[in-house]
């Protein structure tokens, strides 16, 4: 057990950056799928690490297939999160893209769905 310890920390000293990965979104609000009644709506982002909040897009695709640029609060205290707020939404299906430049230079796209009552 203590040989594959070892081998493990050696390998972390050697290879550094291979712990760095893309960023992955562990959490959000709202959820996908999620059935939300209120038209103001506040979007949590998390990803298992650091973005370049600065870079990093929100865009907001509503019920009609109009997009809109949401802004992106920047928050240093926590940096591996996006936030937003979206007010004034109209009840349909709304898609949140969003876009983040990972500490690791790599850039990571999703989209999360939602509907409005």
């Amino acid at each position: 057990m203590r040989l594959f310890v070892a081998v493990g920390a050696a390998l972390n000293l050697i290879f550094p950056f291979t712990a760095l990965a893309h960023a992955i979104l562990v959490d959000s609000t709202p959820r996908q799928d999620a059935v939300i009644s209120d038209r103001n709506v506040a979007v949590q982002l998390a990803f298992n690490s650091r973005v370049d909040q600065s870079r990093s897009t929100l865009t907001l695709e509503g019920p009609d297939h109009d997009s809109t640029q949401v802004a992106v609060e920047k928050d240093s205290a926590q940096p591996a999160k996006l936030s937003a707020r979206i007010a004034d939404l109209k009840p349909g299906l709304y898609k949140l893209h969003w876009q983040v430049l990972a500490i690791d230079g790599h850039i990571t796209r999703g989209m999360i769905s939602f509907s409005v009552r």
